[in-house]
């Protein structure tokens, strides 16, 4: 490790603070913050990076800036409460390798109250883990990522290298947050993301769609229903296509080499569906949303294309359809793909973290989740490392994360902030 402080006092800073650490954690995840309601989140982590001695740069996401920007996705919702933040630390003298420590603030709806033990915004601690919507995915990271850098100032040292410290909104929907952190100038030698992945590094990580398919019927009374066409019905057979192009995307000889072990890599989701105005009237209109991956290197444009020739071609097996075929709209997620690259320096320096803390060698897994260290490796030229604690339940009921591996886990992250920035004393 750069510098002369031993490893283990980082490690017993880290734990000296870690019961404020899980109380920060705790009062970031009772803020609601899912897609347009993150602004008051992102005062208080404003908020405490001023209260730190950090630079802060707080400003509103102006789409404007970004469409033209490559990695941008569309969106159709107000940016009006989009707002980023970014605490910078700078040394006295850079020696060191710069850092992006990156963490979202937004969180996915809760769905049905009654399905959750307790309310998602109450956060509670059972049996060592914290529960809440948000806790795992992923604000235990980005509270790490400040207790991290609170843990080598207890030691009375700081990084040699400029850290940025960014919390960010959209990457549930879009990575929008990300990519305007990168057009508001913000680069580094490396970037690290500590999603809750398992104590595991992500060498890849799949690409995302989200489309719109808006099917038009013919309403006629249900009395007289042949006369008519069912919007809704109509869109099963489309679905079905889908599936099948699924099906093709996961074969043998689709599948990127990362995700040759990987048992169902492209998952495709019927993620909602709305359609009719009354039960006694044949539904004139339908309309479902989709999510669907793609693998690394997976040209976009590529597979839009495929996805649109399996819905033109289901459609043309419809009476009413074949002359009134679907509309596809694109909003939300346009991502494509990353696999992990050129970074073996700092995934040296993270082995070395990650065995000293755990014992144990560093695990890396190719995911089936996207996340945003693609806006990293694919658009600044930045590796991106993918690592954070061990988490159950994300975008689920009852959602959760250890608070054990959130301690270790803070751990390694601290003392790889000192062998890659390296230190001075404060």
């Amino acid at each position: 490790m750069s510098g002369t402080l031993p490893t283990a006092e980082i490690m017993k800073a880290v734990d000296a603070g870690f019961d404020a650490q899980c109380d920060f954690t705790a009062e970031l995840t009772c803020f609601p913050s899912t897609r347009g309601a993150e602004q008051t989140a992102q005062d208080f982590m404003a908020r405490e990076m001023r209260d730190r001695g950090l630079a802060v740069d707080r400003w509103k996401i102006e789409v404007d800036d970004i469409a033209h920007l490559p990695g941008f996705s569309p969106v159709h919702v107000s940016y009006e409460n989009a707002w980023n933040v970014v605490g910078t630390h700078r040394p006295r003298g850079a020696t060191g390798k710069s850092l992006i420590l990156n963490g979202h603030i937004d969180v996915v709806p809760v769905g049905p109250l009654d399905m959750w033990d307790r309310p998602p915004f109450d956060p509670h601690v059972d049996d060592g883990w914290m529960y809440g919507r948000g806790a795992g995915d992923m604000k235990a990271g980005l509270a790490a990522c400040v207790f991290a850098l609170d843990a080598l100032k207890r030691t009375g040292h700081a990084p040699a290298a400029e850290v940025y410290v960014q919390s960010v909104v959209e990457e549930e929907c879009t990575g929008n947050g990300a990519l305007a952190c990168l057009q508001r100038g913000y680069r580094a030698d490396l970037a690290m993301i500590p999603e809750p992945m398992g104590e595991k590094l992500i060498r890849a990580q799949i690409g995302v769609i989200w489309f719109q398919v808006k099917i038009a019927g013919y309403p006629v009374h249900v009395a007289d229903a042949g006369a008519g066409a069912n919007a809704i019905e109509a869109a099963m057979p489309i679905i079905e296509a889908l599936h099948r192009l699924e099906a093709d995307w996961n074969s043998a000889g689709r599948r990127h080499p990362a995700y040759a072990g990987v048992e169902h890599p492209i998952n495709l989701n019927i993620g909602r569906i709305q359609g009719g105005d009354w039960p006694s009237s044949v539904p004139a209109w339908c309309v479902f949303d989709v999510r669907v991956a793609i693998f690394p290197d997976q040209p976009l444009d590529e597979a839009r294309a495929e996805i649109e020739a399996v819905i033109r071609e289901a459609a043309r097996n419809n009476r009413f359809l074949a002359n009134s075929p679907p509309e596809i709209a694109y909003h939300g997620f346009l991502a494509e793909g990353y696999e992990l690259k050129g970074a073996e320096a700092a995934e040296a320096k993270l082995g070395h973290a990650h065995r000293t803390v755990y014992g144990e060698p560093l695990r890396e897994v190719a995911t089936t989740a996207t996340t945003d260290a693609r806006f990293f490796g694919l658009y600044a030229d930045t590796p991106a490392l993918v690592y954070g604690p061990v988490s159950e339940n994300i975008h689920g009921f009852n959602e959760r994360v250890n608070l054990e591996s959130v301690r270790r886990n803070t751990q390694a992250m601290a003392l790889f902030i000192a062998d890659w920035c390296g230190l001075e004393k404060i």
